[in-house]
Protein backbone atom coordinates (compact mmCIF):
# COMPACT_ATOMS: atom_id res chain seq x y z
CA UNK A 1 0.00 0.00 0.00
CA UNK A 2 2.89 2.35 1.17
CA UNK A 3 4.84 1.67 -2.34
CA UNK A 4 1.47 2.07 -4.43
CA UNK A 5 0.54 5.75 -3.31
CA UNK A 6 3.65 7.78 -5.10
CA UNK A 7 3.70 5.95 -8.25
CA UNK A 8 -0.43 6.59 -8.88
CA UNK A 9 -1.91 9.85 -9.46
CA UNK A 10 -5.59 10.68 -8.41
CA UNK A 11 -7.76 11.49 -11.25
CA UNK A 12 -10.61 12.76 -8.55
CA UNK A 13 -10.22 13.30 -5.09
CA UNK A 14 -14.02 13.00 -4.65
CA UNK A 15 -13.53 9.12 -5.86
CA UNK A 16 -11.21 7.85 -2.82
CA UNK A 17 -12.62 5.76 -0.88
CA UNK A 18 -10.02 4.95 2.17
CA UNK A 19 -11.63 6.55 5.16
CA UNK A 20 -14.62 3.88 5.95
CA UNK A 21 -11.10 1.52 5.67
CA UNK A 22 -9.86 3.55 8.61
CA UNK A 23 -11.87 2.54 11.39
CA UNK A 24 -12.41 -1.20 10.23
CA UNK A 25 -9.00 -2.47 12.82
CA UNK A 26 -8.99 -4.80 15.69
CA UNK A 27 -6.31 -5.32 18.19
CA UNK A 28 -4.45 -8.50 18.05
CA UNK A 29 -3.26 -10.48 21.10
CA UNK A 30 0.21 -8.76 21.09
CA UNK A 31 -1.32 -5.41 20.34
CA UNK A 32 -0.90 -4.75 17.10
CA UNK A 33 -3.92 -3.55 14.60
CA UNK A 34 -4.71 -5.74 11.84
CA UNK A 35 -7.83 -6.10 9.60
CA UNK A 36 -10.99 -7.36 10.81
CA UNK A 37 -10.89 -10.66 9.06
CA UNK A 38 -14.01 -10.70 7.38
CA UNK A 39 -12.90 -7.51 5.75
CA UNK A 40 -9.77 -8.34 4.43
CA UNK A 41 -11.08 -9.41 1.36
CA UNK A 42 -13.31 -6.51 1.16
CA UNK A 43 -10.63 -4.83 1.70
CA UNK A 44 -8.45 -6.31 -0.95
CA UNK A 45 -11.29 -5.95 -3.57
CA UNK A 46 -11.77 -2.40 -2.57
CA UNK A 47 -8.14 -1.53 -3.31
CA UNK A 48 -7.87 -3.58 -6.67
CA UNK A 49 -11.37 -1.22 -7.45
CA UNK A 50 -9.14 2.15 -6.69
CA UNK A 51 -6.29 0.96 -9.07
CA UNK A 52 -8.73 1.20 -11.82
CA UNK A 53 -10.00 4.69 -10.54
CA UNK A 54 -6.41 6.11 -10.69
CA UNK A 55 -3.64 7.30 -13.78
CA UNK A 56 -0.48 5.84 -14.03
CA UNK A 57 2.55 8.14 -14.57
CA UNK A 58 3.93 7.33 -18.77
CA UNK A 59 7.49 6.73 -18.63
CA UNK A 60 9.36 8.94 -20.72
CA UNK A 61 9.96 7.99 -24.55
CA UNK A 62 13.40 8.73 -25.43
CA UNK A 63 12.57 8.49 -28.81
CA UNK A 64 9.49 10.66 -28.96
CA UNK A 65 11.27 13.18 -27.09
CA UNK A 66 14.03 13.29 -30.05
CA UNK A 67 11.14 13.66 -32.39
CA UNK A 68 9.58 16.87 -30.61
CA UNK A 69 13.11 18.12 -30.32
CA UNK A 70 14.41 17.76 -33.83
CA UNK A 71 10.27 19.71 -34.73
CA UNK A 72 11.03 22.21 -32.37
CA UNK A 73 14.61 23.06 -34.00
CA UNK A 74 12.91 22.51 -37.61
CA UNK A 75 10.11 25.65 -36.33
CA UNK A 76 12.59 27.89 -35.32
CA UNK A 77 14.74 27.24 -38.49
CA UNK A 78 11.84 28.62 -40.37
CA UNK A 79 10.94 31.26 -37.87
CA UNK A 80 14.72 32.23 -37.70
CA UNK A 81 14.24 33.43 -41.49
CA UNK A 82 13.85 30.19 -43.18
CA UNK A 83 17.02 28.41 -43.84
CA UNK A 84 17.64 24.79 -41.69
CA UNK A 85 20.81 25.24 -40.86
CA UNK A 86 21.43 24.03 -36.62
CA UNK A 87 23.36 27.31 -36.07
CA UNK A 88 20.35 29.95 -37.25
CA UNK A 89 18.14 27.51 -35.28
CA UNK A 90 19.95 28.15 -32.10
CA UNK A 91 20.43 31.88 -32.65
CA UNK A 92 16.73 32.08 -32.68
CA UNK A 93 16.34 30.16 -29.65
CA UNK A 94 18.61 32.23 -28.00
CA UNK A 95 16.75 35.31 -28.94
CA UNK A 96 13.68 33.52 -27.97
CA UNK A 97 14.86 32.92 -24.27
CA UNK A 98 16.87 35.74 -23.88
CA UNK A 99 13.88 38.27 -24.41
CA UNK A 100 12.34 36.28 -21.33
CA UNK A 101 14.96 38.71 -19.11
CA UNK A 102 15.15 42.26 -19.82
CA UNK A 103 17.60 44.18 -19.09
CA UNK A 104 16.64 47.15 -16.33
CA UNK A 105 17.83 50.35 -15.56
CA UNK A 106 18.06 51.36 -11.46
CA UNK A 107 15.61 53.18 -9.89
CA UNK A 108 18.52 55.27 -8.03
CA UNK A 109 16.93 53.93 -4.97
CA UNK A 110 17.88 50.54 -3.89
CA UNK A 111 14.79 50.40 -1.48
CA UNK A 112 12.69 50.89 -4.49
CA UNK A 113 14.66 48.00 -6.99
CA UNK A 114 14.35 45.64 -4.54
CA UNK A 115 10.52 46.37 -4.05
CA UNK A 116 10.51 45.91 -8.05
CA UNK A 117 12.38 42.26 -7.70
CA UNK A 118 14.42 42.46 -10.69
CA UNK A 119 16.61 45.55 -9.61
CA UNK A 120 15.14 48.45 -11.50
CA UNK A 121 12.78 49.21 -14.76
CA UNK A 122 12.63 46.71 -17.63
CA UNK A 123 14.33 47.74 -20.86
CA UNK A 124 12.00 47.74 -23.67
CA UNK A 125 9.05 48.14 -21.84
CA UNK A 126 6.29 51.08 -20.92
CA UNK A 127 5.91 52.14 -17.36
CA UNK A 128 3.95 54.48 -15.75
CA UNK A 129 4.33 56.48 -12.63
CA UNK A 130 1.04 58.29 -11.13
CA UNK A 131 -0.20 59.83 -8.20
CA UNK A 132 -0.96 62.81 -6.10
CA UNK A 133 0.85 66.54 -7.98
CA UNK A 134 4.04 67.00 -5.88
CA UNK A 135 4.51 63.27 -4.94
CA UNK A 136 7.92 62.96 -6.47
CA UNK A 137 7.24 61.49 -9.85
CA UNK A 138 8.96 63.76 -11.50
CA UNK A 139 12.24 63.30 -9.34
CA UNK A 140 11.70 59.65 -10.20
CA UNK A 141 12.29 60.26 -13.58
CA UNK A 142 15.00 62.13 -13.37
CA UNK A 143 16.96 59.87 -11.34
CA UNK A 144 15.91 57.13 -14.17
CA UNK A 145 17.41 59.08 -16.46
CA UNK A 146 20.52 59.43 -13.92
CA UNK A 147 21.54 55.88 -14.08
CA UNK A 148 20.75 55.39 -17.47
CA UNK A 149 23.32 58.50 -18.65
CA UNK A 150 25.52 56.42 -16.02
CA UNK A 151 25.92 53.60 -18.67
CA UNK A 152 26.48 55.83 -21.51
CA UNK A 153 22.75 55.92 -22.51
CA UNK A 154 20.63 58.59 -24.41
CA UNK A 155 17.55 60.11 -22.74
CA UNK A 156 14.67 62.38 -24.05
CA UNK A 157 12.55 64.05 -21.90
CA UNK A 158 9.45 65.46 -23.47
CA UNK A 159 8.11 68.34 -21.32
CA UNK A 160 4.37 68.02 -21.76
CA UNK A 161 3.43 70.30 -18.97
CA UNK A 162 6.36 72.72 -19.82
CA UNK A 163 7.65 72.77 -15.82
CA UNK A 164 10.98 71.23 -16.17
CA UNK A 165 13.10 72.69 -13.73
CA UNK A 166 16.51 72.91 -14.79
CA UNK A 167 17.85 73.28 -11.53
CA UNK A 168 16.90 70.51 -10.21
CA UNK A 169 17.66 68.67 -13.38
CA UNK A 170 21.59 69.55 -12.53
CA UNK A 171 20.87 68.76 -9.00
CA UNK A 172 19.85 65.29 -9.28
CA UNK A 173 23.36 64.86 -11.56
CA UNK A 174 21.54 64.87 -14.72
CA UNK A 175 23.76 65.82 -17.83
CA UNK A 176 22.11 68.30 -19.25
CA UNK A 177 23.89 68.68 -22.76
CA UNK A 178 23.71 64.99 -23.42
CA UNK A 179 19.41 65.21 -22.80
CA UNK A 180 17.25 65.50 -25.31
CA UNK A 181 14.24 68.05 -23.89
CA UNK A 182 11.23 68.49 -26.20
CA UNK A 183 9.03 71.65 -26.00
CA UNK A 184 4.73 71.16 -25.30
CA UNK A 185 3.43 70.61 -28.31
CA UNK A 186 -0.07 68.81 -29.41
CA UNK A 187 -0.61 64.98 -28.40
CA UNK A 188 -0.34 63.72 -32.04
CA UNK A 189 2.79 65.42 -32.58
CA UNK A 190 4.31 64.28 -29.10
CA UNK A 191 3.47 60.45 -29.12
CA UNK A 192 4.78 60.57 -33.18
CA UNK A 193 8.03 61.78 -31.21
CA UNK A 194 7.77 59.08 -28.83
CA UNK A 195 7.38 56.80 -31.37
CA UNK A 196 10.12 57.82 -33.96
CA UNK A 197 12.53 57.87 -31.11
CA UNK A 198 11.79 54.37 -30.02
CA UNK A 199 11.95 52.97 -33.60
CA UNK A 200 15.71 54.46 -33.78
CA UNK A 201 16.34 52.24 -30.76
CA UNK A 202 19.29 54.93 -30.01
CA UNK A 203 17.27 56.35 -27.05
CA UNK A 204 17.90 54.03 -23.71
CA UNK A 205 14.37 56.46 -21.56
CA UNK A 206 11.92 58.47 -23.03
CA UNK A 207 10.17 60.47 -20.24
CA UNK A 208 6.63 61.81 -20.93
CA UNK A 209 5.63 64.57 -18.16
CA UNK A 210 2.62 63.69 -18.65
CA UNK A 211 -0.57 61.81 -19.85
CA UNK A 212 -2.73 64.55 -18.02
CA UNK A 213 -1.30 67.54 -20.04
CA UNK A 214 -1.47 66.20 -23.85
CA UNK A 215 -3.97 67.89 -25.61
CA UNK A 216 -4.99 67.16 -28.93
CA UNK A 217 -4.59 69.05 -32.28
CA UNK A 218 -8.42 69.55 -32.51
CA UNK A 219 -8.89 70.29 -28.82
CA UNK A 220 -6.02 73.45 -29.55
CA UNK A 221 -7.87 74.53 -32.95
CA UNK A 222 -11.32 74.80 -31.57
CA UNK A 223 -13.33 76.48 -29.42
CA UNK A 224 -13.06 76.35 -25.34
CA UNK A 225 -16.31 74.13 -24.49
CA UNK A 226 -17.01 72.19 -27.80
CA UNK A 227 -14.78 69.70 -27.82
CA UNK A 228 -14.94 65.68 -27.40
CA UNK A 229 -13.61 65.04 -23.88
CA UNK A 230 -12.75 61.46 -25.06
CA UNK A 231 -10.73 62.30 -27.78
CA UNK A 232 -7.72 61.94 -25.75
CA UNK A 233 -8.38 58.58 -24.71
CA UNK A 234 -8.26 57.43 -28.46
CA UNK A 235 -5.29 59.06 -29.60
CA UNK A 236 -3.57 57.26 -26.58
CA UNK A 237 -5.75 53.68 -28.01
CA UNK A 238 -3.98 54.59 -31.06
CA UNK A 239 -0.69 55.27 -30.73
CA UNK A 240 0.07 53.09 -27.90
CA UNK A 241 -0.52 49.97 -30.47
CA UNK A 242 1.96 51.50 -32.65
CA UNK A 243 4.53 52.45 -29.41
CA UNK A 244 4.49 49.02 -28.34
CA UNK A 245 4.99 47.19 -31.51
CA UNK A 246 7.99 49.95 -31.88
CA UNK A 247 9.17 48.66 -28.58
CA UNK A 248 9.28 45.39 -28.92
CA UNK A 249 11.74 45.91 -31.64
CA UNK A 250 14.19 48.16 -29.16
CA UNK A 251 15.45 48.20 -25.86
CA UNK A 252 13.86 52.12 -24.90
CA UNK A 253 12.32 52.05 -21.27
CA UNK A 254 9.10 54.53 -21.82
CA UNK A 255 8.29 56.35 -18.47
CA UNK A 256 4.27 58.27 -18.63
CA UNK A 257 4.09 60.09 -15.69
CA UNK A 258 0.64 60.28 -14.95
CA UNK A 259 -2.10 62.01 -12.48
CA UNK A 260 -4.98 61.21 -10.76
CA UNK A 261 -8.65 62.50 -10.96
CA UNK A 262 -11.85 61.76 -8.94
CA UNK A 263 -14.36 60.16 -10.78
CA UNK A 264 -18.04 60.89 -8.66
CA UNK A 265 -20.57 57.59 -8.66
CA UNK A 266 -24.29 58.04 -9.58
CA UNK A 267 -26.26 60.71 -8.40
CA UNK A 268 -27.58 58.05 -5.77
CA UNK A 269 -24.13 57.15 -4.52
CA UNK A 270 -21.86 60.39 -4.17
CA UNK A 271 -20.18 58.74 -1.27
CA UNK A 272 -19.00 56.03 -3.87
CA UNK A 273 -15.61 58.27 -5.27
CA UNK A 274 -12.77 56.03 -7.81
CA UNK A 275 -9.56 57.57 -8.33
CA UNK A 276 -8.75 57.24 -11.94
CA UNK A 277 -6.03 57.72 -14.03
CA UNK A 278 -5.76 60.26 -17.35
CA UNK A 279 -5.58 59.48 -20.92
CA UNK A 280 -8.02 56.25 -20.55
CA UNK A 281 -7.46 52.65 -19.68
CA UNK A 282 -4.99 51.92 -22.59
CA UNK A 283 -2.01 52.83 -20.52
CA UNK A 284 -3.00 50.18 -17.59
CA UNK A 285 -2.96 47.78 -20.22
CA UNK A 286 0.15 48.11 -22.04
CA UNK A 287 2.26 48.96 -18.86
CA UNK A 288 4.36 46.40 -17.65
CA UNK A 289 5.15 48.28 -14.35
CA UNK A 290 2.52 50.68 -12.77
CA UNK A 291 3.92 53.12 -10.31
CA UNK A 292 1.64 54.62 -7.59
CA UNK A 293 2.96 57.27 -5.71
CA UNK A 294 1.81 59.08 -2.16
CA UNK A 295 2.96 62.44 -0.02
CA UNK A 296 3.85 60.61 3.73
CA UNK A 297 5.14 63.14 5.74
CA UNK A 298 7.35 66.13 6.39
CA UNK A 299 11.28 65.73 6.42
CA UNK A 300 12.12 68.41 8.46
CA UNK A 301 15.58 69.58 10.31
CA UNK A 302 14.94 71.56 13.20
CA UNK A 303 12.08 73.58 12.69
CA UNK A 304 12.84 74.07 8.81
CA UNK A 305 11.13 71.72 6.36
CA UNK A 306 13.89 70.37 4.23
CA UNK A 307 11.98 66.96 1.81
CA UNK A 308 8.94 65.02 1.82
CA UNK A 309 8.63 61.82 2.44
CA UNK A 310 6.39 59.09 -0.10
CA UNK A 311 5.45 56.18 -0.22
CA UNK A 312 6.12 54.28 -3.73
CA UNK A 313 3.69 51.06 -4.25
CA UNK A 314 4.20 48.83 -7.48
CA UNK A 315 0.90 48.17 -8.48
CA UNK A 316 1.61 46.06 -11.40
CA UNK A 317 4.79 44.07 -12.46
CA UNK A 318 4.63 41.55 -15.34
CA UNK A 319 8.31 40.78 -14.45
CA UNK A 320 8.16 40.40 -10.79
CA UNK A 321 5.93 40.54 -7.50
CA UNK A 322 3.39 43.19 -7.31
CA UNK A 323 2.01 45.13 -4.66
CA UNK A 324 5.12 45.38 -2.77
CA UNK A 325 5.68 49.01 -1.09
CA UNK A 326 8.57 51.13 -0.80
CA UNK A 327 9.08 54.17 1.55
CA UNK A 328 12.24 56.89 0.43
CA UNK A 329 12.71 60.22 1.41
CA UNK A 330 13.13 63.41 -1.06
CA UNK A 331 15.14 66.31 -0.30
CA UNK A 332 14.17 69.40 -1.63
CA UNK A 333 16.32 70.28 -4.36
CA UNK A 334 18.37 67.71 -4.29
CA UNK A 335 16.49 64.12 -4.93
CA UNK A 336 16.47 61.31 -2.85
CA UNK A 337 18.14 60.79 0.20
CA UNK A 338 20.98 58.49 -1.34
CA UNK A 339 23.19 58.48 1.84
CA UNK A 340 20.56 57.45 4.57
CA UNK A 341 19.06 54.92 2.44
CA UNK A 342 22.42 53.18 1.31
CA UNK A 343 23.96 53.02 5.05
CA UNK A 344 20.58 51.25 6.57
CA UNK A 345 20.68 48.92 3.75
CA UNK A 346 24.33 48.61 4.08
CA UNK A 347 23.95 47.71 7.85
CA UNK A 348 21.45 45.48 7.16
CA UNK A 349 23.02 43.06 4.46
CA UNK A 350 26.40 43.19 6.85
CA UNK A 351 28.60 45.70 4.48
CA UNK A 352 28.51 48.04 7.42
CA UNK A 353 28.74 46.76 10.67
CA UNK A 354 26.66 48.30 13.60
CA UNK A 355 27.35 48.11 16.84
CA UNK A 356 25.10 49.96 19.30
CA UNK A 357 25.22 53.77 17.93
CA UNK A 358 28.94 52.87 16.34
CA UNK A 359 29.38 52.42 12.63
CA UNK A 360 32.36 50.57 10.96
CA UNK A 361 33.07 51.69 7.34
CA UNK A 362 36.04 50.03 5.68
CA UNK A 363 37.93 50.22 8.82
CA UNK A 364 37.00 53.54 10.19
CA UNK A 365 35.06 53.48 13.52
CA UNK A 366 32.14 56.18 13.66
CA UNK A 367 30.09 56.70 16.95
CA UNK A 368 27.18 57.87 15.34
CA UNK A 369 24.87 57.57 12.47
CA UNK A 370 25.09 61.44 11.76
CA UNK A 371 29.05 61.12 11.72
CA UNK A 372 28.83 57.72 9.31
CA UNK A 373 26.08 59.67 7.17
CA UNK A 374 28.51 62.57 7.03
CA UNK A 375 31.52 60.07 6.04
CA UNK A 376 29.71 58.62 3.08
CA UNK A 377 28.27 62.23 1.60
CA UNK A 378 31.57 63.81 1.64
CA UNK A 379 33.46 60.62 0.14
CA UNK A 380 31.36 59.95 -2.94
CA UNK A 381 33.60 56.67 -4.17
CA UNK A 382 33.13 54.76 -1.06
CA UNK A 383 29.45 55.21 -1.51
CA UNK A 384 29.14 53.96 -4.51
CA UNK A 385 31.59 51.01 -3.71
CA UNK A 386 28.98 50.29 -1.37
CA UNK A 387 26.04 50.44 -3.90
CA UNK A 388 28.03 48.20 -6.12
CA UNK A 389 28.72 45.39 -3.34
CA UNK A 390 24.62 45.55 -2.56
CA UNK A 391 23.58 45.73 -5.67
CA UNK A 392 25.93 42.37 -6.40
CA UNK A 393 24.58 40.80 -3.85
CA UNK A 394 21.00 41.88 -3.44
CA UNK A 395 20.53 41.08 -7.69
CA UNK A 396 23.52 38.47 -8.64
CA UNK A 397 21.58 37.94 -11.77
CA UNK A 398 22.09 41.76 -12.80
Amino acid sequence: MAGLIPAIRLNSLGRSRFYPLYHRFALSQDGRRELIPGLRRRASVHLCSLAGEFEFDEVPDDGRAAEKHSALRLALSQLGGGGDSSSDSMSYMQQFFGSRSAPVVSTGSLKLDIALGVGGLPKGRMVEIYGQEASGKTTLALHVIKEAQKRGGYCAYLDVENALDSSLVEAVGVDTDNLLISPPDSAENMLSVVNTLTKSGSVDVIVVDSVAALVPQHEIDGMIGGCDGDRQSRIMNQALRKIHYSLCQSQTLLLFLNQVRSSVGPELDRRHVEEVTCGGKALKFYSAVRLRMNRMRLLKTADKVTGLGVRVEVVKNKLGPALRKAELGIEFGRGFCRVSEVLELASEYGLITKEGSSYIIRGRVFDSELAAHNHLAKHDGILDGIVTDLRSQLFPDR
